[in-house]
């Protein structure tokens, strides 16, 4: 924006008037689409369906009206949940999935909600139309009958293909097409069961000609343009269904690091097998494996790779063949002793002349190749009388090995080891010391004195301990103990602070790092059964408090308010711990203003403020505290207004009337006028998009501003085409307030350097005609050569006026679920007069110099139930008025006809043309080809049934041909 323009725009601008409007509006929804839909249905009266082909882009337009500007909301239920990665609603007004998939149909829902009434939804149902390659599938059988005299042999081909909508089958043998009763020899039918996704054909007691191709021709009818799809199979004596076989052992034992081949041969299937190799419950091939035809190559095995492997083989013909292998690696995992004293005796000590038993446990892969000897002082030990060596079954995992010393001496003092391997080696073998002497004792537990009651404060690092004696010393298990009350006899017990049920601690001690209040509870510690005594488990408990500072609300807040009132502010406690003993503390800044202690009963403090003065706007602070810390309520009082709120619903917001630039009506309300002091000007900022520098200037206000009034501004001497970002800030006697901002974009008008509006419908745009968004139903723009099932016979047209059938026109289609007297109202665009011509008018009015022009279409009305089609002038001063120009009832004969009429417009004006049900379905009205000349009309046909008086007009050009949120689409 030059310089030229800047001070053009400073000096021409002025205000066009403060007038209480009272706008505020709940929200309406409607929406519209663009995008790639195949068809857009009228479903239940009063929602649509919006019919796309899969991996095309569905565009959804949210369009809302209501002030404040509503906040828009799209989502999505049915058909799935959320497909949106990671998201599962859009705030946008626009919905657009690019390559839609299947599972992306269903029920999509915009919501808008300004805080006004209910909030305002609308939903529309997107069906996604597929067709997947169709799929063959054989089965054969062999049925005995009349004692053996005889067998029948049954042939069934089913052919399967997933679509939407349901799919029709046709079947072809060779070249002949294959239907039901054309061959005493075949049997088509389709069972209930798959509603539609299935068709077999039945070939009984096959018969040489029944050995030959067979196609199964899969169609959706070519809806969305899906053509059909076919899949071919070749009958012969030699079809026959997959055999296997796997050239391994099973079992299949193996050493780790090994690299090992799974290999599955099909045996036997024609056509020949595809053989494929799988794990159990969909579990992934591990990612290190090579696939190659049928066979599975595992490098460098490892323990996790151990288990059940697959190979499965189809041809589509009976069912697949598979076979099973289960991998072992070798391994031994998870060695573990205890040392169990004389059963007979009740103390848990050994002593001499009792008996005393070693176990050892070690985990085997394979189990049966586990194998287990004792040492005793690095000497090996052989089973005896009183040295007593048994074993577990083999079959048992993990397996176990005992040591029982009968009568225990002095001598049998000493280590022993347990040695745990593998028969066949390929892992290292696992050992195990005991030691078994005078110093071999149970264990004690304890805990430290002071330390059974830990304090701990929020974000502190506390170590439980507890001590524990006895040879061998034990590994330690805590876990938390669930509180005594109603509540947790119900509860599962709480879990350890990583989320375990339990976790071991070798020496005793349980560290928690930056402690939260959910840490606080009792904690137990337990000697463990293994690496140990086996005998009944020594306990502690320990009872942790962590402490925290008050939890306050509000954490900070906005408090606006004018000079001279008076307010009160409350700082609420939520939950602390210590809750006695609570203190509070206001701040002004940093001036103190009052102290204060709780009370028993109290759970908040308040600030009272009787008369706000200048000094007063600031930050407010008020500090609850106990022993562990403090919480803060912050309040910022402040003078300042709030926002305005853009009127995004103005009328005709943008005219233009001079070759090079045009203009804008900004239109606002303030948000909570009362809630300061009075907005004595804005200042109005505009930038052109794409540019740095701002204009600005300060638009003065007189008197007080009321809710919900609407203010304007004109903003004139905009450059075409350019856009523009407009910021708006309030001003009082505390200083600028909150600002909002809106971009303002520049619309081209229709035509706009012609001497005349012309619309053939050829476009998806429709030249900026619109649908009523108040009336029963919508027009359809159409085409002849795109006609489709919803095509009712003995009435519309069958081409466009000009009789080409690829040409577009739009109608009313009157079949269910129309009823009789249904409206569709279709709009023309917005025709602004500019204000040298509405002046001039309204000067002269009584002088009859309002302007004339003629309106002109062609009309197709044929079927015995036509209603009627009705042309209204839709004039827009300080009321809306729509008056009959035109109409024209009952079958008018099977071709195109032309109306035209006068008009004589005195304000901005639109054409609305109605179509209305009539009785019946065979009651279709179309219209084609509608134009807007200076003038009146020549030879007007006979059948213009209105023509109102003319005045006088000025010319075409002076007609400015505005957007004015002209939509295409409808939603209900």
């Amino acid at each position: 924006m030059g310089l030229v323009f800047g001070l053009l725009w400073l000096f021409t601008g002025f205000l066009q008037g403060v007038h209480g409007q009272g706008v505020y509006a709940p929200p309406t929804v409607r929406i519209v689409h663009s995008g790639q839909a195949c068809n857009v249905e009228e479903e239940r009266y009063s929602e649509r369906v919006y019919t796309i082909r899969e991996g095309e882009t569905l565009e959804l337009q949210c369009l809302v009206t209501g002030h404040p500007r509503p906040q828009i909301r799209w989502t999505k239920t049915a058909g799935g949940a959320s497909d949106r990665p990671g998201d599962s609603t859009v705030n946008n007004a626009t919905l657009r999935i690019e390559t839609i998939s299947r599972h992306q149909g269903g029920r999509y829902y915009c919501k808008a909600e300004n805080g006004l009434g209910l909030p305002a939804i609308r939903s529309i149902r997107v069906d996604v139309y597929y067709l997947d390659d169709p799929v063959i599938t054989v089965h054969q059988s062999v049925g005995e009958a009349k004692e053996q005299f005889y067998f029948e042999r049954t042939v069934f081909l089913r052919c399967v293909a997933t679509s939407n909508p349901p799919v029709l089958y046709s079947w072809r043998r060779g070249r002949e097409v294959l239907s039901q009763g054309s061959d005493s020899g075949v049997e088509i039918y389709e069972p209930f069961f798959t509603q539609g996704e299935t068709k077999i054909l039945k070939l009984k007691n096959l018969r040489p000609q029944d050995y030959a191709d067979y196609t199964c021709i899969s169609s959706v009818r070519n809806v969305c343009g899906i053509g059909d799809k076919s899949a071919h199979f070749r009958l012969s004596n030699r079809t026959a269904p997959p055999s296997i076989r796997l050239l391994l052992d099973d079992p299949l034992v193996v050493n780790p690091g090994e690299t090992i081949a799974l290999v599955c041969v099909a045996s036997g299937g024609d056509p020949p097998p595809t053989l494929r190799w799988t794990r159990p419950e969909g579990e992934e091939l591990p990612k290190r494996s090579v696939v190659n035809g049928g066979t599975l190559t595992l490098p460098s095995v490892t323990v996790d790779d151990g288990g059940a492997y697959s190979c499965v083989a189809s041809n589509n013909v009976g069912n697949a063949a598979k076979k099973s292998t289960t991998i072992l690696v070798r391994g031994l995992r998870k060695g573990r002793f205890w040392i169990t004293p004389d059963p007979y005796h009740n103390d848990d000590n050994i002593q001499i002349g009792r008996e005393v038993k070693i176990s050892c446990q070690v985990e085997a892969t394979p189990p049966e190749e586990l194998q287990f000897s004792w040492l005793k002082n690095g000497r090996p030990l052989r089973s005896s009388e009183r040295m007593v060596i048994t074993h577990t079954d083999t079959e048992v995992s993990p397996g176990t090995t005992n040591l029982d010393i009968i009568d225990l001496k002095f001598t049998d003092f000493g280590t022993y080891t347990c040695v745990a391997s593998l028969r066949n080696g390929g892992t290292p073998e696992i050992s195990i010391d005991v030691n078994i002497s005078s110093t071999t004792v149970p264990p004690e537990l304890t805990v430290p004195r002071g330390r059974s009651h830990l304090i701990a404060q929020e974000g502190d690092t506390v170590d439980l301990q507890c001590l524990v004696s006895g040879k061998p010393k034990p590994i330690i298990l805590w876990s938390r103990v669930e509180e005594s009350s109603a509540a947790a006899a119900v509860a599962a017990a709480p879990l350890m602070p990583d989320g375990s049920a339990q976790t071991e601690s070798y020496d005793g001690v349980l560290r928690l790092s930056n402690v939260t209040r959910d840490m606080s509870g009792t904690y137990r510690c337990q000697t463990s059964q293994y690496n140990g005594f086996n005998v009944k488990p020594r306990e502690a408990l320990i009872h942790l408090v962590v402490q925290f500072p008050p939890t306050v609300e509000p954490a900070y807040t906005e408090v606006r308010q004018a000079l001279g009132r008076a307010f009160s502010l409350t700082c609420r406690l939520l939950r602390a711990h210590p809750a006695r003993l609570l203190k509070y503390e206001w701040k002004l800044g940093s001036r103190l203003l009052t102290v204060g202690q709780f009370s028993d009963d109290n759970d908040d403090t308040n600030y009272h403020v009787k008369a706000l003065n200048r000094e007063g706007y600031g930050e407010y602070t008020c500090d609850i505290t106990n022993e562990a810390g403090a919480g803060r309520c912050t309040f910022l009082v402040t003078g300042k207004a709030y926002a305005p709120e853009f009127y995004y619903d103005t009328y005709s917001a943008l005219w233009q009337n001079r070759p090079r630039v045009y203009g804008f009506k900004l239109q606002w309300t303030q948000m909570e006028p009362n809630g300061v002091d009075r907005i004595l000007a804005y200042r109005l900022g505009i930038r052109q998009m794409g540019q740095s520098r701002w204009w600005e200037q300060e638009i003065p206000m007189e008197g007080t501003i009321q809710k919900g009034e609407l203010l304007t501004y004109n903003l004139t001497e905009l450059v075409k085409p350019e856009s523009y970002l407009v910021r708006l800030t309030p001003i009082t006697r505390y200083g600028e307030g909150d600002a909002t901002e809106r971009t303002i974009t520049y619309s081209a008008p229709v035509n706009p350097h012609l001497r005349e509006f012309q619309c053939g419908f050829e476009d998806e745009a429709l030249c900026l005609f619109s649908q009523d968004k108040t009336d029963e139903f919508d027009w359809t723009r159409h085409s002849a050569a795109t006609r489709d099932t919803k095509y009712t016979p003995n009435t519309g047209p069958s081409s466009d006026h000009t009789g080409s059938r690829q040409g577009f026109y739009m109608y009313i289609e009157t079949s269910r679920p129309r009823l009789e007297g249904d409206k569709a109202r279709l709009l023309s665009p917005t025709f602004n007069m500019n204000s040298k011509s509405s002046s001039s008018s309204s000067s002269s009015s009584s002088g009859g110099n309002n302007p004339t022009y003629c309106f002109a279409f062609f009309y197709h009305m044929y079927g015995k139930h036509i209603g009627a089609l009705n042309v209204f002038l839709r004039q827009k001063g300080q009321t809306v008025t729509d008056t009959s120009v035109w109409s024209l009832t009952g079958n008018q004969g099977d071709r195109w006809r032309q109306a035209k009429v006068n008009i004589h417009p005195t304000t901005a004006f639109q054409m609305v043309m109605e179509g209305v049900r009539g009785a019946g379905i065979e009651g279709d009205i179309a219209i084609d080809d509608v134009t807007i000349e200076e003038g009146e009309c020549k030879d007007p046909p006979p059948n213009n049934l209105r023509s109102m008086a003319p005045p006088s007009s000025p010319h075409i050009w002076q007609l400015c041909i505005t957007l004015s949120f002209a939509l295409i689409g409808r939603q209900r």
